[in-house]
């Protein structure tokens, strides 16, 4: 059996870009089996501490660990959705195929992987369309549908509903509860508090690169520790 790929450590990571400190000594420890969501007003940092996890960008200073594993296997066992999905220009369940060709899945089990993967994203009668030419709630599905069609332990979502009307929202976030009903774990990022009472069980509040609050999202929503997090909670702008 493979070793677990959580715990994931992170110890005082700094990130600095244009002389400017977009994260500041941040230090979490995550576990599976919690949706966990990344929490803060836009500019926090949220996206930076993602992509910096899943390997995308090299810290300036601290250190990343996902369990005992090194990063080139730990990231092979995650996948990531961004906010703008980039998407191949073949038809919807070409995007998925692709993927799966280039992990060396035999081509006989390729269609039903296809298959199963779009009916679960509710795309199924949409598999031979384009996939530029869906809408955006659409094109969303589809980037989450193909980041999970290999299973990874882990999922990274960097707001993964940014801009979509409510009922896009709604399918989006059910696609993401049925994904960690499935056993994967979520790592969300996100600044719409709807969206993180929704799906947190456990909430990381960021303000300007700095991690102010770790909490179990009832414990955060009901009484958060930090000033800034209950000024960002009543509705007020941090600057």
């Amino acid at each position: 059996m493979p070793p677990p790929l959580m715990p994931l450590v992170v110890r005082d990571l700094t990130y600095v870009a244009g002389g400017k400190a977009i994260l500041d000594g941040v230090s979490l420890r995550l576990e599976t089996g919690a949706r966990t969501v990344i929490l803060g007003p836009n500019g926090a940092g949220k996206s930076v501490l993602l992509r910096l996890c899943h390997g995308l960008l090299e810290p300036s200073a601290g250190h990343i660990r996902w369990g005992v594993l090194d990063p080139a296997t730990a990231r092979s066992r995650q996948s990531m959705v961004f906010q703008r999905p980039v998407l191949l220009r073949r038809s919807v369940a070409a995007n998925i195929e692709h993927v799966l060709k280039v992990k060396g899945v035999a081509r006989a089990r390729r269609l039903p992987m296809v298959t199963e993967a779009l009916a679960g994203a509710g795309l199924a009668s949409l598999a031979r369309q384009p996939a530029r030419t869906l809408s955006g709630g659409e094109q969303q599905r589809l980037a989450i549908a193909r980041a999970r069609v290999t299973a990874p332990d882990v999922l990274l979502l960097d707001e993964p509903t940014s801009s979509l009307d409510p009922d896009a929202t709604r399918a989006v976030e059910e696609l993401i509860r049925a994904i960690e009903a499935a056993g994967t774990k979520i790592i969300m990022t996100t600044h719409d508090l709807g969206q993180a009472h929704r799906l947190a069980d456990e909430v990381l509040f960021l303000n300007r690169g700095r991690l102010l609050e770790h909490s179990p999202a009832a414990e955060f929503f009901r009484r958060p520790r930090d000033p800034l997090a209950a000024r960002f909670l009543s509705g007020s702008l941090l600057t």
